[in-house]
């Protein structure tokens, strides 16, 4: 599903919403789950999911192509872990 996707079911089960005001909501989710991971908090959603930021260390790298060693610095990457809920649906358990 797409963000476009998701949206239009939304507003398809909302009726009373408009479909811009739905749009808005949608991307004001998004933003303040992306602006909380860049600050370095966990996002938490009960029965869906954590999101949250783990480190990787700097380390010696290799270029596929030509076999030289590259220097790939520190970053940090997004990390989602599954709630039992949602974890329970895809094994067919709830």
């Amino acid at each position: 599903m797409i963000r476009s996707e998701l949206i239009q079911k939304i507003a398809d089960e909302n009726p009373h919403l408009y479909q811009r005001d739905v749009e808005r909501i949608v991307n004001t989710v998004f933003e303040e789950v992306t602006d909380a991971m860049a600050r370095g908090d966990r996002v938490e959603l009960r029965g869906f999911g954590a999101f949250s930021v783990k480190q990787r260390d700097a380390r010696v790298g290799r270029n596929p192509r030509t076999g030289e060693t590259v220097q790939v610095e520190e970053k940090s990457v997004p990390f989602f872990k599954t709630g039992k809920l949602l974890r329970d649906r895809l094994n067919g358990k709830a």
